[in-house]
């Protein structure tokens, strides 16, 4: 399972990759595990493009992904699998928004033999597929998907552009975040022209928040603490956090935001104690920077995670006092290397 291009330009990429979609006739679409906006909205939105194009698609999740956080319940995941076909050697799997093939809950789709396309934006992308297309300068995936779908000359669907259009809004957090270029909204623009509701779509994503969602969010904020001069802002949810609340792993998507827009954060950090199964506390932490003096993506990957310069994320036996510990000593190293 070798990358024929990882070091090939962008566009020999992609012409690559238009030629496995325009000839390919059987695909499995996958994403990494707890999809977020980006990932659904790029799973959809390629499954759409390729059912127009008359290709025998279906998309894959894990069952123990379902049920979907309550703001994206509303995707249509029709020709969903939660087991993987018999015939998965014969079709073509489709990446998406997928740094790394660890992140994906199958190791079905770790199989030397797999014939990959590898869609994603990530710029720690380890390039994994048989064809890999990263664009790291991609506001997201989706919008990498929106090029490929004007090129094989699809129209968007509503079902298909409401996807994109997820995709979209949710990695550029609302057209705020740093990857917010000019393609960016003339993407959104040309989304809109092809009937999304940005209303509806907003009502969906960030109102009808669950009450334990809210109580969640009181007991983040309380555990707020501090470090270097306010550089590192951090929280840490214990399982009696969810327990005390009735809040769902999911209901702790966009506290993070809240830490970010904190005056003197250079990084804020979230981490959330995972179910136990019976191997000891594990947690997952998430990062933000809030400029470009700082990439959590570097200190991700030295925790074992990835992700983007702005926006990354790990999982971590460390204690709550290991881990402040560990996150200092790289945002230190870090601000320091950058004098």
């Amino acid at each position: 399972m070798g990358s024929s291009n990882g070091n090939g330009t962008v566009a020999a990429a992609r012409d690559q990759v238009l030629q496995e979609l325009r000839e390919g006739e059987r695909f499995v679409l996958v994403t990494h595990e707890n999809p977020d906006g980006d990932a659904l909205g790029s799973l959809v939105a390629m499954h759409g493009v390729l059912r127009a194009l008359g290709k025998d698609a279906l998309m894959f999740m894990d069952a123990d992904e379902f049920p979907l956080p309550y703001e994206y319940a509303f995707f249509r995941l029709d020709n969903l699998v939660t087991v993987l076909p018999d015939d998965l050697e014969e079709r073509t799997v489709v990446f998406l928004d997928c740094g790394n093939i660890d992140r994906v809950p199958s190791d079905l789709l770790r199989n030397a033999d797999a014939h990959i396309v590898n869609v994603d934006h990530h710029h720690d992308n380890t390039h994994f597929g048989t064809v890999n297309l990263v664009v790291a300068d991609a506001s997201c995936t989706a919008e990498i998907v929106w090029d490929l779908m004007r090129e094989l000359g699809v129209e968007a669907t509503p079902e298909i552009a409401d996807a994109l259009y997820v995709g979209l809004v949710t990695d550029t957090g609302k057209f705020m975040y740093e990857n917010t270029g000019t393609r960016a909204h003339k993407m959104a623009a040309a989304l809109i022209d092809a009937g999304v509701d940005v209303h509806e779509i907003y009502r969906r994503l960030y109102e009808g928040m669950p009450e334990p969602k809210l109580l969640l969010l009181a007991r983040a904020l309380n555990h707020v603490q501090r470090f270097d001069d306010g550089r590192l802002t951090i929280t840490l949810l214990t399982r009696e956090d969810f327990l005390a609340t009735g809040a769902e792993d999911s209901f702790t998507e966009g506290i993070i935001d809240h830490l970010r827009a904190v005056r003197g954060t250079k990084v804020a950090a979230m981490a959330r104690e995972l179910p136990g199964n019976g191997d000891g506390t594990r947690s997952k932490v998430s990062l933000r920077a809030t400029d470009g003096e700082v990439d959590v993506s570097a200190i991700a990957r030295a925790g074992g995670g990835g992700g983007h310069r702005q926006a990354a994320g790990f999982t971590t036996r460390l204690s709550g006092e290991e881990l402040v510990a560990f996150l200092r000593e790289e945002l230190a190293a870090q601000l320091a290397a950058a004098r």
